[in-house]
Formats: structure tokens, sequence, C-alpha cells
């Protein structure tokens, strides 16, 4: 098949473009995406939703104290940018205006683009967003693209090799088909369209991903079989790093691309705007790419594809063919390199290559920060066996050189901040972590990952099962563990004996309330461990905490009185990670000094108490626990 070239056709209020492989029909000047013809369908997008409502980008919002307000972004002129034979990119720009007055103007210039290409199948979107010095101040809570697909014909969604199934049609989650639990999200399909999904339970959370464990994610249609993915050949222009949960699909079917959000966190995570802050960030590009085949039997294959076309794409970044000035080519970037080394006395003599670390260049600055920085853009590699990393293709500017390693707490921050410049290739001197540590191990419980995966997770009721979870990895994905812990221990809270207990069997993965008729009560865990002898001084409790949610901690040694309470925090965390079936939130390092005077030779025990009662959703998931000796 020869390439066939672009071709641009405008009317008064919308355009068309077509390559041959794809054809776009896009409202003027708004820049919201209507129709897609690919395959010989005329449109994949779904029909039944409004027309100015099929492919859009969104956006929540706020005032400084204000009220959430959510809005589509519609642009107010339309620009031809760049047109020839092979190559168009269009423009929907919208201006902030301050001579314009009112509380429901968003202060923030946007700047939709599409790109499409001859012999490619599938475009390319992206925004540039601007805020110049008379912008009043505002917090920017989320930034997505969503498409709305053909909901007749796209019935099967791909996210992983393991996460692909058939989803619920819209219509079942409506009542008489669908019935909503106490988690708004959660609907409990009743009696769907497709009856072999009865009894399970549908939950647009239970489909999220890491962003450095994504990058390629939609669906497949059943006639004719087509398949449409969002594809993200980087992730440097998402908020929060690599951790950061994001949505990717749900019942709809409703296709995602998240730029900014604060699901798992918090508002902590919304980016906040001063009065005359000047900011500019391009989000994205990301590649919409569409595939297809004749043959049933070959389906799957469209998934096999579109995970090579995401290392196709992966391969280009940064793109050559992007016309702003605000998104820079390989030639305009830099990178910096190194070796990372662990050095923990109680562990090794010797400095430790940091293996499989995740190191990054981000705009916080403070330790963790980067979790939260929903500004500017984050670079994160992983280290080889050896502890070496190159971070390449950086946006000029000045970082924080930040890391964590699997196997060791706390974050590491580089004191001196790395400035990038164009063309700059940076090579540090060897650099050294020194986790926190006082003393040697007594104990410990856990793996510090960041998660809490390596804890008890209960089989879900099968009253609210999704199939998809059954022997799986991510089981705790299910709707309702939180209650399950009740089940697990109907009479007595968790006790955990050092020597003797399984994390895996009897470490609960999230410390919840304990449901008694139909009240929920604080709950209080046990740490049982023996001590040959108790050397003077202070001993140290490392908390690595994965998510929390609502949550008092106290921690009690020996005796529940306010003379043994070593460690009190309240209110902690609203990551949401206990009811949007997550392992991990926001990861937060707690330390709690316990003098030997409250120890005994013999027997000890910690209490750790979940002191917040009357809420089921509530709770604390541990990484990691520790207790040292005194330092010698």
């Amino acid at each position: 098949m020869s390439m066939k070239n672009v071709t641009l056709i405008t009317q008064p209020s919308y355009i068309t473009i077509d390559n041959g492989f794809v054809k776009l029909t896009i409202s003027k000047p708004q820049g919201l995406l209507t129709a897609i013809k690919y395959g010989g369908v005329e449109n994949i997008l779904d029909l039944k939703s409004n027309e100015l409502n099929r492919g859009y980008w969104d956006i929540n919002w706020n005032l400084p104290g204000g009220h959430n307000r959510y809005q589509l972004l519609r642009g107010s002129e339309y620009t031809v940018i760049n047109y020839s034979n092979n190559h168009l990119e269009v423009s929907f720009k919208n201006t902030y205006n301050p001579s314009i007055r009112g509380t429901t103007l968003l202060p923030l210039t946007f700047d939709i683009r599409y790109i499409v290409r001859s012999g490619v199948s599938g475009f390319y979107c992206y925004t540039i967003c601007e805020r110049s010095d008379n912008c009043p101040a505002f917090d920017l809570a989320q930034t997505r693209m969503v498409f709305k697909l053909h909901r007749d014909r796209f019935h099967y969604m791909a996210i992983t090799d393991e996460k692909q199934r058939v989803m619920p049609m819209p219509d079942d989650l409506l009542p008489g088909r669908g019935k909503q639990l106490i988690v708004p999200e959660s609907v409990l399909l009743v009696n769907p369209i497709n009856p072999d999904l009865k009894g399970e339970v549908d939950d647009k959370y239970q489909y999220s991903m890491d962003n450095k464990d994504g990058g390629v994610h939609g669906w497949i249609s059943s006639d004719p079989i087509i398949g449409f993915w969002i594809i993200f050949p980087s992730q440097e222009f998402r908020n929060g790093g690599p951790t950061k949960q994001n949505l990717t699909v749900h019942t709809g079917p409703a296709c995602l691309a998240m730029f900014h959000g604060s699901h798992y966190i918090g508002n902590e995570m919304s980016a906040r705007f001063e009065q005359g802050e000047t900011w500019t960030k391009v989000l994205g590009p990301v590649f919409v790419y569409l595939n297809s085949t004749s043959v049933v039997s070959n389906a799957y294959n469209l998934w096999l594809d579109a995970k090579k076309q995401r290392l196709n794409q992966e391969s280009l970044w940064p793109y050559d063919f992007v016309n702003s000035q605000y998104y820079l080519t390989d030639k305009e970037r830099g990178s910096v390199s190194g070796r990372l080394f662990v050095q923990d006395r109680f562990i090794s003599s010797s400095l430790l290559p940091a293996k499989s670390a995740f190191i990054g260049l981000s705009a916080a600055r403070t330790e963790g920060s980067w979790q939260l920085e929903s500004k500017g853009y984050q670079f994160w590699v992983n280290t080889d066996s050896d502890g070496n990393f190159t971070i390449k293709n950086v946006v000029p500017g000045i970082y924080g050189l930040h890391g964590w390693i699997p196997g060791f707490v706390g974050d590491y921050l580089k004191q001196e901040l790395i400035t990038i410049s164009q063309g700059s290739e940076i090579q540090m001197e060897n650099i050294t972590y020194a986790p926190p540590r006082d003393g040697p191990t007594i104990w410990e419980i856990g793996f510090a990952d960041r998660t809490a995966q390596d804890y008890y997770v209960p089989d879900v009721n099968p009253m609210y099962v999704n199939k998809l979870f059954l022997n799986s990895p991510e089981k705790f994905r299910q709707y309702g563990l939180w209650d399950r812990y009740t089940d697990v221990n109907p009479k007595y809270d968790q006790v955990f004996t050092i020597g003797v207990s399984d994390p895996k069997k009897d470490w609960f993965f999230a410390h919840v309330d304990r449901r008694i008729g139909e009240k929920y009560v604080p709950t209080t865990w046990a740490i049982r461990f023996s001590l040959k002898s108790v050397t003077v001084g202070t001993y140290k409790l490392r908390l690595a905490i994965a998510s929390a949610t609502r949550s008092d901690l106290e921690v009690h040694v020996n005796e529940m009185n306010a003379e043994q309470l070593v460690f009190q925090v309240t209110n902690l965390g609203a990551d949401n990670t206990v009811c949007r079936h997550g392992i991990h939130g926001l990861y937060r390092l707690f330390s709690a000094d316990i003098s030997s005077t409250l120890l005994v030779n013999g027997d000890n025990c910690i209490f750790l108490t979940q002191a917040r009662g009357g809420d089921s959703l509530c709770g604390i998931l541990y990484d990691y626990l520790r207790l040292e000796a005194p330092p010698t």
C-alpha cells in the first residue's frame, strides 16, 4: 500500500483530516474530536453520546479555598500550525483574558494540538498549558483526555498481558441491572446484559496502573475487529513520578489519558499556583494507535502489536515532528549519568551497588516530595545491577536528584541541585545513599518496596468477585476486602509473633476497623517478641507506611497507657487506597524512640492501634517495620 498524502478539509464548524488510515472530524474552534473513521467504520466513537462529548480534554480546578470545578477544555481560536503532504498539525487555543472577571473563568491558557502523519495508523494529541503574570491564583487537580468508544462494538479491554477481559455495558451500571455499593464507583452486576458477568463487581479503580508499569492500554471491538490504544511514549509530563497510580479504562467503554490527577494520594497532589505565578508545561504528546484484523482468531495479536508499537514510540521519543517552541527535541535536551551505592554498616562493611533502584530528576526540593510534584517534568530510570544509571532527554532546568532502593527505607536526595542545559552530558561522581539506621536489627516485618503486597491478602467474598483478579497477583483489586479482616479475625485482633508468624499468612495487608454488627470500631495489632537482655539506651522503631486514609495511629510498648505511648499521629492520609482496591498510596516513613526502660528481659509487645473508629474505609497499609537496638 502506497502512502497517502494527508488531506485537510475545512468547514465552517469543523475540520476533517485524512491520511488514508484514519479520518478525524474535529469541531472548530473548540477542538473536540467528534468522529474517528477507521477500518471501514464511519465513527468508532460513541454515537449515543453528544458529539461534543466523545473525544475531549477536561480539567478539575478550583480557586484557593473554593469548590472543585469541572469543565471541558474548548478552544476559541483555530490555527493550522504546519501542513505538508505528509504532515499536519492543528491548534485549538483558548487564551486567558484578565479583563473578563468571574470566578468561573479558568485562569489558564491552553492550546490543544492534533498531529496526523502519512503512513501512520493513528494520531498524536497534546496540550500546551501556560500561565502569564496576570493570572490569579488557582489549584489544578486533574487534567486528562477522554475517548468514549462505540458502546455496541468495543467490549474487550486490555491493560497488561494479565489484565484483559470482556467488560460490562454502560447500561449495566444503571438501577435494575446494577446495584451501587457503599463505594460510589462500585456496582454489583445483578442483571447484566451479558449473563456471564452476573454477580461480579465493576469499579473503574480496579483497572488502575502505576505510571512505571503502564504505557499502553485500550480496547478491541468485536465487529469489525479493531484495536484502539492510548500509548504513552514517555512518562515525563505526568505528575507524581513512577509510583503515581492512574486510571486507564472503565466501563463506557472509556479510554483515558491521565496527565494530572490526585487519585490514591489526595488534594496534596494539586498543583497550587499563586497570584501572578507563571508556568508553561507540555502535556504529551500521546499516541492514539489503531490496528485491525479480519481474522477472529487473531484478535489477541492486536494487543501484541500495540505493545510493539509502544516500544517503537518510546524509541522515537522525544519526537522530531512536534511544532512548538515549548516542546524540545533531543538536541535541545541534556543528560546525567552516575553510579548509586547504599551504605548500611549493619548489612555490609562495604558500599553496596544500588541495583534496580529508582533514580530520577524532579523539581521537588525535599526528600520524597517528588510524589506530590505536579508542576514540572520528572525523569526516572532504573539502575543496573551495578548501580549505574543514565537519565537521557532531560528538559533543561534545575532539578533535585531523587532515588529510592527496594529493600531499604527512606528517600535519597542529593544535597546539591543539578542544572541541566541544552546538550549537556553530566557525568557525576559516585553517589551514596545512607538509609535511616541507628542500630542493629532486632526484628523486621515485610520487605521495603513501598507497597503492602508482601502481606496477607484474603480471598474475596464470593458476593463481590471480579473474576479477572481470581488467582491473580493483584488479588487486592477485589471489592470489600476491608470487611474480610473481621472475617479472618472474628473475635480478637491480629497478633504477630516474631520468629513464629509468617507475614504472608499472618499480617493482614490493611490495618482497618473491625466490624461489629453495623458498627466499625478501632483495632489494635500486637507484635510479640523476646529480648534475651535489654541494652540501656534508646531503641528505634521504623514504620514505613505504604498508604493511609483518615487514620489515627498510636504505638504503645508493653502496656496500653499514656506513659508507654511512644508514637502518635492523627488524621493520617487521604489516599483512599482501601476503597479504591490499591496496595499503596503516598509513602511515608516514621520513626519512634523507645526507651530501654519500657522494655524487659524476655517477652515484650508493641501495640499498633488504628484508633479512628466508625469508618469502614479508613486504614493504614504498612510497607515495612523494623526494631533497632540502641546504637553501638
